[in-house]
C-alpha cells in the first residue's frame, strides 16, 4: 500500500520498467539479458508477471503490463518476417534490433503514465458537465454551486495527476460550480481523512469529511447533488469494483434518488468480464483492519500536536485474526443497477430508466 489508486499503480509498473531499462542500457559491461531480444523477453517475463499479481483487482495494471508485451511481441514479429536478418549480419543487426525494443519499451512505460493526465482533466470536464446538466434537468438551483460526495482518495495522489472523480469535483471548483465537496474518511485504510483532505485542503476547496457510517445521515440533512466515485475495475454490464465502502454509498444514494457517477479512464473498463461476479477481489491483512496511523495529539498542557511524532496504533483487542476472527476485504461491487452514469475520457455512459445494465461499450 505504499502506492495505491488503480491508475498511479499502472504508472508506477510501467515507470519502474522503463527506469529499469534507462539504467540498465547505462551499465558497464552492458547486462546479458541485453544480448538478444530472446535474452530480454525471458528476463522481463518472471518481472511483469510479478508486478501483474501484485494488486489483483486494478484492471488499469494489466491493461500496463498488456501494452509493454505487446512491445515485445511486435519486435519478435517484425524479426521472424524480416528479410534483411540473415546469417552474415545477424550479430550487429540482433543488437541494433535490441536497442530499439529497449528504446520502445522505455518510451511506451512513460507514455502510460503522462496519457494520465490530460484524460483525467477530460473525464473532470465532462463527468461535471453531466452532472450539472442532470441537476438543472431535476429543478435543482445550480446557481449557488452543487454539494458533491466522493468516497476514497481519487486525486493526484492516485494518478498521474488531477484525478478521475476527484477530477471532476475539482473542475467544478474551477468553474464556480461547486458548493461543497464532501468525502468519507475511508476506513480501514483512511484514504479519505488522509489523502482526500490534503487535496482539497491544499486546493482551497470547501469541504466536509464524514465518517463512513454518516452518509445515510448526511443524505437526510443537507442536499447532495450527486455523488462521485472512482474504480478499479468496470465489468462489461457496468457493475463496479472500487474502494471498500462504495457499495454502501451507493445503496443509501440510491434510497435518496442522488445520482451516483463512477470516473474511470478507458483502461479500467474490462469488457472481457460480463459482470461483477469475476472481478478478483483483494483481501488486505486482517491486522490492517485493526489499526489506524497519525500524529500523536497529547492532551497535557491544555492540549497540543506533537509535529513529528508519528504513531500505528493497535484500536482493537487481540483478535483471532488468521481464523476468521476480521473481514477486510480492499474493494466491493456495486451493482450497475445503481449507477446513474460511467464517465470515461470517451463519454458518458448513461444507464437506461429501469434497465438494470449499462452499455460500458460505448465509451470504451
Amino acid at each position: 500500500m505504499k502506492i495505491r489508486g488503480a491508475p498511479a499503480i499502472a504508472s508506477l509498473a510501467a515507470l519502474s520498467i522503463a527506469s529499469y531499462l534507462s539504467r540498465a542500457t547505462k551499465q558497464t559491461p552492458t547486462p546479458a539479458f541485453l544480448d538478444s531480444l530472446e535474452s530480454l523477453e525471458a528476463h522481463l517475463a518472471p518481472i511483469f508477471d510479478h508486478l501483474y499479481s501484485s494488486r489483483p483487482t486494478a484492471v488499469n495494471l494489466g491493461g500496463a503490463i498488456a501494452r509493454l508485451r505487446g512491445v515485445l511481441a511486435s519486435a519478435k514479429e517484425k524479426q521472424t518476417s524480416s528479410a534483411a536478418y540473415d546469417a552474415a549480419d545477424g550479430a550487429a543487426a540482433a543488437h541494433s534490433s535490441v536497442e530499439s525494443v529497449v528504446q520502445g519499451l522505455i518510451a511506451e512505460g512513460r507514455a502510460v503514465a503522462d496519457e494520465d493526465v490530460g484524460r483525467n482533466k477530460t473525464m473532470g470536464r465532462i463527468g461535471a458537465d453531466w452532472i450539472l446538466d442532470n441537476a438543472q434537468k431535476n429543478g435543482f438551483d445550480t446557481s449557488n454551486g452543487l454539494n458533491v460526495l466522493t468516497v476514497c482518495n481519487t486525486g493526484s495522489l492516485a494518478t498521474s495527476g488531477y484525478g478521475t472523480a476527484l477530477g471532476i469535483i475539482t473542475h467544478l471548483h474551477e468553474v464556480g460550480k461547486l458548493r461543497r465537496a464532501y468525502y468519507t474518511q475511508s476506513t480501514p485504510y483512511h484514504q479519505g481523512s488522509r489523502l482526500t483532505a490534503l487535496e482539497l485542503k491544499t486546493l482551497q476547496i470547501p469541504s466536509t469529511m464524514i465518517c463512513d457510517s454518516m452518509v445515510g445521515s448526511l443524505f437526510q440533512h443537507e442536499s447532495i447533488h450527486a455523488v462521485v466515485v472512482g474504480a478499479d475495475r468496470v465489468a462489461k454490464n457496468g457493475d463496479t469494483a472500487n474502494k471498500i465502502g462504495t457499495y454502501n454509498a451507493a445503496v443509501i444514494a440510491k434510497r435518496h434518488r442522488v445520482p451516483f457517477v463512477v470516473c474511470c479512464p478507458v483502461s479500467t473498463l474490462d469488457l472481457s468480464i460480463p459482470d461483477g461476479s469475476a472481478i478478483p477481489i483483494e483481501y488486505r491483512p486482517p491486522i490492517e483492519a485493526c489499526l489506524v496511523r497519525g500524529r500523536i495529539v497529547s492532551r497535557e498542557g491544555g492540549g497540543g500536536i506533537e509535529e513529528a511524532a508519528q504513531a500505528i496504533v493497535q484500536i482493537t483487542p487481540d483478535l483471532a485474526l488468521e481464523d476468521h476472527g476480521v473481514f477486510n476485504p480492499s474493494f466491493d461491487v456495486t451493482p450497475s443497477e445503481l449507477i446513474a452514469a460511467i464517465v470515461t475520457e470517451k463519454g458518458v455512459a448513461e444507464r437506461a430508466p429501469q434497465a438494470t445494465s449499462i452499455s460500458v461499450s460505448e465509451v470504451s
